[in-house]
C-alpha cells in the first residue's frame, strides 16, 4: 500500500459522492479521493492505480455494487471495501459480509464513514 491511501467512491447519487468525500477530507485532507458513477466508470478508473479503499453503492443502473465489489477484489485483494445502500435488509448484509466487505447504510452518515476510515487504518497498522 502507499503511503497516502487512495479511496474509489462508487456512487450513481452525486449528492452520495459528496457526502462520502467530504467525511472522508475533513478527516483525511491528505487522502486520494477517485470518484465513479457507475461499474464501468470505477473498473477503468480502478485499473490504473492501488485502491486501499472503496465504497460502493448497491444499487446502480448498468452493475450492481456486489457484481463490482467482486471484480475490483479480483485486482485489488488487499482494498477494503464497503458496500453502501439504502437497502437494510438482513440478506443484503449477509451478502456483502460472505463476500469479506463492510456494510454502510444510507443515508451515509459522518460515523459510518469514519468507522470505516478506521478499519482501514487498523489494517494498514
Amino acid at each position: 500500500m502507499s503511503s497516502v491511501p487512495t479511496v474509489l467512491i462508487v456512487d450513481d447519487s452525486r449528492l452520495s459522492r459528496m457526502m462520502i468525500r467530504a467525511f472522508i477530507t475533513q478527516a483525511h485532507p491528505d487522502w486520494t479521493i477517485v470518484e465513479a458513477s457507475n461499474g464501468p466508470e470505477a473498473l477503468e478508473k480502478a485499473a490504473t492505480q492501488t485502491v486501499d479503499l472503496m465504497t460502493i453503492d448497491l444499487n446502480m443502473p448498468g452493475m450492481d455494487g456486489l457484481t463490482l465489489a467482486t471484480q475490483l477484489q479480483h485486482n485489488h485483494p488487499t482494498a477494503h471495501i464497503a458496500l453502501v445502500t439504502a437497502n437494510i435488509q438482513e440478506s443484503v448484509r449477509q451478502r456483502a459480509a460472505a463476500a469479506g466487505m463492510e456494510f454502510i447504510a444510507k443515508p451515509v452518515s459522518e460515523d459510518s464513514v469514519l468507522a470505516c476510515l478506521s478499519a482501514l487504518e487498523n489494517r494498514r497498522a
